[in-house]
Parts: structure tokens; C-alpha cells; sequence
């Protein structure tokens, strides 16, 4: 039962799309047990916590029996907090993309209650709502219950701890006679009980209850990022820590050999492994990996099912994972047979929240990393081609090649420190040499002491704001925002300050950048 592809649920076409889209290949246990029962039309009580996927669960269900045509209101969520309304409306919403008509609307206390009733009023079918606004909007005869075929009671056990038990029986006693009702709760206490057996009919218990968690000894990282940034930190931190082994975990197929694709084209060995491939080439891919062939692994959750290497330095979470245990599974992937292990997760905007949520359930602890600079990364690999050097010098007769480089430093002028900083720049390579290499050299830019004054070719003509330009700055070369100095616009340019070990990074990373859609041409002021 918990191996269950969605494609085994005969669910409609356009679900199955979204739910591709999303980044879902197979039910969660809950999913798999709660949803052929929902959408037989039973009542259920599903004991599931948070992080078991249960949105899905009563979501796509829930889709099925909305008639798009039909502009009443057909089905109602009821949630304990405004933050879990906006939630679980915005993946109702995602399961419903290709579903053309079907309108999801949040209420909750603390929005403007007019905004909701003109939106109400237009024809919405499903209402996500806090019970305070859902009472507040029944009261007014904003919310019209009579065309209801479907109500949820989500984290129910959080509704009765918030003191929402009476108006919970309020709406319920409201509700039309013929109606499916679904009760989630983490916790079955007697009160959830009874509300179930007083307005629910021969209900279906179905229980998931989530195992206990552990996590492995290793160090765990996490980078807040735009999603536009995650191949170039990704490359960044495989830089700086070079791992031996590599797996990288993505949430869909698609991006998986998007992935692959940019890592392949910077000329890293990279392969990818996810469900459309056939057995052999999954076979293929997984034995270049074990004999070291390929550096990286790029894979989603069901893919990467039997992978067993122990050589697997780092784990990397392209995309957050869906559920807490996937989190779990997957960088238990690294720091095997008593090895060091390290596991990077990168988290775009509210997925911090998510982030937080695993860290509870997993109790363990995710440390926040700035990201690197390529400073920092030209740094490090210096580092370890010079902890390399000290071991050949350790255990390497180099006597012959001593002579040779004494024959030349005496035959030029540069001394042998410039052979072995030009033998350095060779090693580290051209691209990351150069991001350094300009770094004292941005002469006199009329910036002040440590900054570096560089020139942007637009300004308050092209109705650009100095908060157009700190966020650009900060969001495409990842340096905070705070550490931007003085900004001077004019018509047709502005200047910028930045601090001396940004800039470089700044300027690379602008390159390609567009502020308010106009692409930008930045350099340093003055260069002399």
C-alpha cells in the first residue's frame, strides 16, 4: 500500500499533471490509504501529523467533486491558523492548475473582510478558512451552505486546543444533512471523538502514525537562495568542498536533467537517475557512479531508492523535500561507515518555515551558511592545492625538478615565489583565479576606505529607485543587502558602493542581470 504510484489511483488527467508539476512521484501512506476512500464519498477520520503529506490527501479528492461549471460554494477546509489556511489553499491551488474554473479562496481573521465578501460574491467553491471568519462570513450570509457536498476539519485536535470547539459544532450543525465530512487530527482525544461521532457518518478510521525520526551524526547546512541562483551556489560549495562523491536531490524529473544538463555543460561528471528511465540505464548510471566515474549524482526520492555507496562525501537538497522523512532518508546517504559526512539544503523564501518544521520533527539541527563568494571559493581550493603541495614535498624526491626551476629563475628576472604562484593560478584554474585577481586592482574609484564606487548605466529616468538597485544587487550576487554602501543616482546612471571583497562578485554577477527589466551594464567607476 505505501509504494502506490499516483498513476495508480485513477485520478483525473489534470491532477496527475499538477501533481507531476509539484514534484510528487508516489502517494505518501497517508495518501495512499485516504484518498480512494474519500472519493468513494465515506466520511473518515485520518490520524496523520504535520509533514505526512495529508493536503494531498483530502485536496485531490476534494477536486474531483467540484463541478467548475457550478459557482457555488462546494466544499469547505477549516484550519486552525491563518498561516496553515494560506497553506494548504496555495497546494489546493497547485493541484488545481490545469483544472480550468475552479476557484480557492483563503478567509481568515486580520484581512480586510469586504476584500473577502467582493471576492466571495464573484463565485468561489472552495473556501480554506480560520472557524472565527467562517462563522463571521455565515453570520453577514456571506457564505452560502447549501450547495456544501464536502467539509474538512484539518488539525482538528489544534482547533479544540485554540478554544474552537463550539464554533466548530456551529458551522458543522449548519452544514447541509447530505455531505461528506473528513476529520484530520494528529491526536484522538474524547473531544475529537465525540465531534466525530455526533456529525459524522459510519466514519472510516484510517491512522499513520509517523515513526520516530533519527538522524544521522552529520554536519547539516542550510542557504537561503533564489531559485534563478541554486545551480550557481550548487557549483559554488561543490568548489569549495570538492566531495569525493556527490548526490543531489531534485523533486521532479524535469529538473533533474535540467540539472544535469548545466552541470555537464560547466564540466562536471554528472549523471541523473529518475523514474522514466529504463532499468538498464539506471543500472548504467549507478555503476559509473560506484566506480567513481561520475562525481555526481543527481536523483529524485524514488530513483534514488537502493542507492548504497558509502564513499558519498555530501548530500545535497536541490529542492526541499516534500515530507520530513525523505529529509531523513536522503542525507543518511552520506557519513556511512563511521566516515565525515555533510548535507546542504537550499530553501527559497517561505520554505524556511518548512525547514524548521523538519528540524522539530527530526530534532535536529540545521545550521544557516551565507553563501559563498567566489572569493571564498578561490580561497579554499587554494587551500587544498597547497595542503596537496606540503604532502609532495613530504614524500616526493624533487630534486630534479628543483634544478630545472633554479636553472630558469637564474636565466629571467621573477623570483621562484612567482613560479609557484604562477604554477598556483594554473591549478586553480582561469575562471576562479580571475574573480580574485582583480581584487586590489580596482585603483582609485572615488569610494570611501575598503568599498569599491561602481558605475550602473541607469537612473531615476528609467523610474529605477535606490531600492531597486540595493535589491538587485543583493539578490543576484547574494551579499546582504546591509553591507551596500552609499547609492548616488542621476538621469541616466547611477553609482554604487560596495565593500572591496564583493565587488568582484557583484560585477560577475550582474552581468546578465536586468533591473526592473532593463538590462544593466556595471563596472568599476573611474577604473584607472
Amino acid at each position: 500500500m505505501e509504494n502506490l504510484q499516483f498513476s495508480d489511483l485513477e485520478l483525473d488527467s489534470r491532477i496527475l499533471r499538477a501533481v507531476a508539476e509539484m514534484g510528487f512521484e508516489e502517494a505518501s501512506p497517508i495518501q495512499a490509504k485516504a484518498i480512494p476512500v474519500v472519493m468513494e464519498g465515506k466520511d473518515i477520520i485520518g490520524q496523520a501529523q504535520t509533514g505526512t503529506g495529508k493536503t494531498a490527501a483530502f485536496g485531490i479528492p476534494l477536486l474531483h467533486k467540484i463541478n467548475p461549471k457550478d459557482k457555488h460554494l462546494q466544499a469547505i477546509v477549516l484550519c486552525p491558523t491563518r498561516e496553515l489556511a494560506i497553506q494548504v489553499s496555495e497546494e489546493i491551488r497547485s493541484l488545481a492548475k490545469f483544472m480550468h474554473g475552479i476557484k480557492v479562496l483563503p478567509i481568515y481573521g486580520g484581512q480586510n473582510i469586504n476584500q473577502q465578501i467582493r471576492s466571495l460574491k464573484t463565485g468561489t467553491q472552495v473556501v480554506i478558512g480560520t472557524p472565527g471568519r467562517v462563522m463571521d462570513h455565515m453570520r453577514r450570509k456571506t457564505l452560502k451552505l447549501e450547495s456544501v457536498k464536502l467539509i474538512v476539519l484539518d488539525e482538528a485536535d489544534e482547533m479544540l486546543n485554540m478554544g474552537f470547539r463550539e464554533d466548530i459544532e456551529t458551522i458543522l450543525k449548519e452544514m447541509p444533512e447530505e455531505r461528506q465530512t473528513v476529520l484530520f487530527s494528529a491526536t484522538m482525544p474524547k473531544p475529537i471523538m465525540d465531534i466525530a461521532k455526533k456529525y459524522q457518518k459510519n466514519a472510516q478510521i484510517i491512522k499513520v502514525i509517523k515513526k520516530e525520526l533519527t538522524v544521522p551524526k552529520i554536519e547539516q547546512y542550510y542557504y537561503e537562495v533564489k531559485a534563478k541562483n541554486k545551480g550557481e551556489v550548487l557549483t559554488r560549495l561543490l568548489d569549495m568542498y570538492s566531495p569525493k562523491l556527490s548526490l543531489v536531490f531534485c523533486n521532479t524529473k524535469k529538473c533533474v536533467d535540467e540539472l544535469v544538463d548545466k552541470l555537464q555543460g560547466r564540466g562536471y561528471f554528472a549523471e541523473g537517475l529518475h523514474g522514466d528511465m529504463k532499468q538498464l540505464q539506471r543500472d548504467r548510471v549507478m555503476k559509473k557512479f560506484r566506480d567513481g566515474k561520475t562525481d555526481i549524482l543527481v536523483a529524485t526520492d524514488v530513483a534514488a531508492r537502493g542507492i548504497d555507496v558509502d564513499d558519498v562525501e555530501a548530500v545535497f537538497n536541490y529542492d526541499l523535500p516534500q515530507d520530513d522523512e525523505y529529509y531523513v532518508h536522503r542525507i543518511g546517504r552520506t557519513g556511512r561507515a563511521g566516515r565525515a559526512g555533510r548535507s546542504f539544503t537550499f530553501v527559497v523564501g517561505k520554505e524556511v518555515y518548512k525547514l524548521k518544521d523538519i528540524q522539530r520533527h527530526c530534532k535536529t539541527k540545521i545550521l544557516f551558511q551565507p553563501i559563498p563568494s567566489l572569493n571564498d571559493v578561490t580561497g579554499i581550493v587554494a587551500e587544498k592545492i597547497l595542503d596537496q603541495v606540503d604532502d609532495i614535498i613530504e614524500h616526493v624526491d624533487l630534486s630534479k625538478l628543483i634544478d630545472i626551476i633554479e636553472a630558469r629563475v637564474n636565466e629571467e628576472d621573477y623570483t621562484s615565489l612567482d613560479v609557484a604562484a604562477a604554477f598556483l593560478k594554473m591549478s586553480i584554474g582561469e575562471d576562479r583565479d580571475m574573480a580574485d585577481s582583480g581584487r586590489e586592482d580596482f585603483g582609485d574609484t572615488g569610494a570611501e576606505e575598503g568599498m569599491v564606487r561602481l558605475f550602473i548605466n541607469i537612473g531615476k529616468k528609467q523610474r529605477i529607485k535606490p531600492g531597486d538597485i540595493l535589491g538587485a544587487i543583493a539578490g543576484e550576487s547574494g551579499m546582504p543587502g546591509k553591507l551596500v554602501g552609499t547609492i548616488d543616482m542621476y538621469d541616466k546612471y547611477t553609482f554604487v558602493e560596495v565593500p572591496k571583497e564583493y565587488a568582484n562578485d557583484v560585477i560577475h554577477a550582474m552581468k546578465h542581470a536586468s533591473i526592473k527589466g532593463k538590462s544593466v551594464n556595471i563596472e568599476p567607476a573611474n577604473k584607472k
